[in-house]
């Protein structure tokens, strides 16, 4: 009959729908239902993790040096502790050679700008300024980028004076500008065996490397 022609028309509209969906796409959306993802949108959101891992290592490694002239007239001060010299550093700041070392290589192991391009020596808001000044700033840094020291380990080039009646009043400096136990800190020093200006008492070096890891 006329009815039972026009109701399997309309039972029919729903499956030739569904048939041309599926010609257009092979898939029919349903509303409010996200498609499955492609291999290579799954690919790119792996590359932007690998991305993220890659640039926020769990340990960073940092090298530290610096050099300074020796002088009559100025003051000898190594790791925040004046020591007594016939002559000291020469310098913008207060030339304390181990505390300079250790903030390039904190700068270093952040593969930030040096303590050069932070503290320029032609700026005179750094005149004279104490080193701790540029330490505080590399470990600020440090933190918000989501790092601590794990070690560090430090190595003073020195022909005179004898710094060993000094080492464990520098090294507990040292720590706490790098907000770690004492144990982790090493100060070492080395005479240059009377070679060059280091073992003629004209200058003063230091070489240290630190250890930084994720918070």
């Amino acid at each position: 009959s006329a009815r039972g022609r026009a109701a399997g028309s309309l039972a029919a509209r729903p499956a030739l729908a569904a048939q041309r969906t599926a010609g257009k796409g092979g898939v029919r959306k349903r509303a409010g239902v996200a498609p499955p993802r492609s291999a290579l949108q799954q690919e790119q959101q792996g590359s932007v993790a690998n991305a993220e891992d890659l640039l926020s290592p769990p340990m960073r490694i940092g090298h530290g040096f610096d050099l300074h002239r020796l002088e009559p007239g100025y003051k000898l001060i190594i790791g925040g502790l004046d020591i007594p010299h016939d002559r000291g550093c020469v310098a913008h700041s207060d030339g304390d050679v181990l505390l300079h070392c250790v903030t390039d290589a904190v700068l270093g192991a952040l593969c930030l700008e040096d303590i050069g391009q932070l503290f320029p020596d032609n700026d005179p808001k750094w005149k004279g300024a104490a080193s701790d000044i540029f330490m505080n700033e590399a470990m600020r840094l440090c933190d918000e980028m989501g790092y601590r020291v794990s070690n560090l380990d430090a190595t003073i080039i020195a022909q005179r004076p004898k710094l060993s009646p000094h080492k464990e009043v520098i090294r507990d400096n040292v720590a706490k500008l790098l907000k770690c136990d004492r144990r982790l800190v090493n100060i070492k020093a080395k005479t240059h065996e009377k070679v060059d200006s280091l073992g003629e008492n004209r200058s003063i070096g230091c070489h240290c490397v630190v250890l930084l890891v994720k918070k």
